[in-house]
């Protein structure tokens, strides 16, 4: 009876201790709080349409490295009237079984129109659009644009955060030159200061020396 209590209270510590968030992760507002953020899974304004699972408070999390990259970004474009917004960043495995699990629904398509108008669902995972891994999980990438700091707007980049298809690839030309700029601006800060760019994403970029580039972790964002 004692060891079964015993193995019960250590399955339950165990357990709890998986809900944690690891050492070497920070919220971002602890590091600054004058980034901007909008979580987009959080609520029903996303590709799927609906909260994602693991996704339980208004909050944005990361390593510690890209959360101090970051706050030296924003400092930078602060001398400029601009600063960073981000959508996304930690992302707990189970966001992301989430998506893959609705992009095998292929009936589901609720936002088709707003989100992959020209991309059928049954190509999302050949295309790279949906992968059952993702760089968000391992916790030093993020989904990010520039806003003015005096009005909070958003600079526009020629085409909507997470939207399917080759307007979003950050060298797409049929967009204006001021778009273009845009996206080049974002580009180069972070390239500067030690990300690296997606090549189907303008807002995604990963922290080059990322210190878990082999663990995908799937603690919830609370």
């Amino acid at each position: 009876m004692k060891n079964c209590i015993f193995f019960f209270l250590l399955s339950f510590v165990l357990a709890f201790n998986a809900q944690k968030m690891p050492i070497g992760f920070v919220y971002l507002s602890d590091i600054d709080n004058t980034i901007q953020s909008e979580l987009k899974y959080l609520g029903n304004h996303n590709f799927i349409g609906k909260p994602i699972d693991g996704y339980k408070n208004d909050c944005i999390i990361m390593t510690q490295q890209t959360a101090i990259a970051l706050k030296k970004v924003q400092a930078i474009l602060k001398k400029e009237g601009l600063g960073l917004k981000i959508f996304d960043a930690y992302r707990p495995q189970q966001a992301v079984n989430h998506f893959v699990k609705w992009a095998k629904a292929l009936n589901d398509t609720l936002m088709k129109k707003e989100f992959y108008p020209k991309v059928p669902k049954s190509q999302l995972f050949f295309k790279g659009y949906i992968a059952s891994k993702s760089g968000h999980t391992r916790g030093s990438t993020v989904d990010v644009t520039l806003i003015k700091l005096n009005t909070g707007k958003e600079l526009d980049m020629g085409s909507s955060y997470d939207f399917f298809g080759e307007e979003s690839h950050p060298f797409y030309k049929k967009i204006t030159k001021k778009q273009q700029e845009n996206r080049l601006l974002l580009r180069k800060i972070l390239l500067e200061n030690g990300f690296n760019p997606y090549d189907n994403e303008w807002w995604h970029f990963t922290l080059k020396n990322e210190p878990f580039p082999e663990t995908y972790f799937n603690f919830p964002i609370e």
